[in-house]
């Protein structure tokens, strides 16, 4: 797999990275440890070098899953984690004081088995927290060795750019898809002016782009999207006109749904690196083979008239999360 640098920051990781929040959290029951070891180990032999983990996935369960698993090889790959959340909990509210962020990076350099956090996000912005601190907290960090670069996840482009002021801004991890383009009108400028990478989270739209989900499709009981309005079964079925387009695509490039939305944001920009996650080995090599896939000018023609005629429904979280996103 070829290599992208993030921005002009210096970091360079696969072209696409593996998110792992999906082992142990989030998706239903945790993948049992003896797999998701195989999992996140086989990425590595296909050519993955970037990992993507945080203490609130589990909590902090993931993280000591990377850990183990990227012993190995640990110099070879990318960690990124993440601090911001009152005892790493997302349900109880958002913590990025100076003294909690010095705790998580203690906390997770321990679980992940390393001496250095090679990407370290605030995992939301907290708005009790002046951002100014927060980058000055991370960048007394990196001057101590104990993490590489600075990152933000959801950030509005003023935090964006007061972060940056204080301490350079290596990589923005926001959501970013065929299924939600919005960082498309003030985002992604501001961090090519800035020379910021982009890392997709849910780039496959939490699975609605592979073309597997449909109104019909029951989740398991501790599964989130059961709690997101776009997953509702009458938005799943308004929303189906995207998956049609790109199964028609997939078919003509004898590839995937999968693929093509993958390929269609590597297509975007050079400093886009999007961390799709995946519990099935399968799964895995599919969404890696996307990095294969050449989009020509007349399929992304026909993907962006197809989008400027569907209206996609539904918000893309509870609004409790949503209150935690800054605009």
């Amino acid at each position: 797999m070829k290599n992208r640098e993030l921005g002009k920051s210096g970091l360079e990781v696969s072209a696409l990275g593996l998110g792992c929040m999906g082992l142990s959290f989030g998706y239903g029951p945790a993948t049992e440890k003896s797999l998701a070891l195989k999992l996140i180990r086989d990425a590595y032999d296909k050519g993955v070098t970037f990992f993507d983990t945080a203490e609130a996935y589990g909590p902090f369960e993931n993280e000591k899953l990377l850990g183990e698993a990227l012993e190995p090889f640990r110099k070879k790959v990318v960690i990124a984690t993440k601090f911001g959340f009152k005892e790493g909990i997302p349900g109880k509210g958002l913590d990025s004081r100076p003294e909690r962020i010095r705790e998580v990076a203690e906390a997770s350099l321990k679980r992940l088995n390393t001496d250095v956090i090679d990407l370290f996000y605030q995992h939301r912005v907290d708005p009790n927290v002046p951002i100014e601190e927060v980058a000055g907290t991370v960048k007394d960090l990196i001057a101590e060795g104990k993490v590489k670069h600075f990152g933000l996840s959801e950030a509005g482009a003023s935090t964006i750019r007061k972060a940056h002021a204080v301490q350079p801004v290596a990589a923005l991890q926001s959501e970013y898809s065929l299924w939600w383009r919005e960082p498309e009108q003030e985002i992604i400028p501001t961090l090519e002016e800035l020379g910021i990478g982009l890392v997709p989270f849910s780039p496959l739209g939490k699975g609605f782009l592979t073309g597997k989900i449909d109104d019909k499709t029951k989740f398991s009981e501790n599964d989130f999207r059961n709690s997101v309005p776009r997953f509702n079964e009458e938005n799943r079925k308004a929303n189906q006109a995207l998956v049609e387009l790109l199964g028609k695509i997939a078919k003509e490039k004898e590839a995937t749904s999968a693929q093509i939305a993958l390929a269609w944001l590597l297509e975007q920009k050079p400093w886009i690196v999007p961390i799709p996650g995946t519990t099935k080995l399968h799964r895995l090599k599919e969404n890696i083979g996307s990095e294969a896939i050449k989009l020509e000018t007349a399929h992304l023609e026909k993907i962006e008239n197809v989008l400027n005629t569907i209206d996609i429904q539904g918000a893309r979280y509870p609004e409790q999360m949503q209150k935690m996103i800054e605009n």
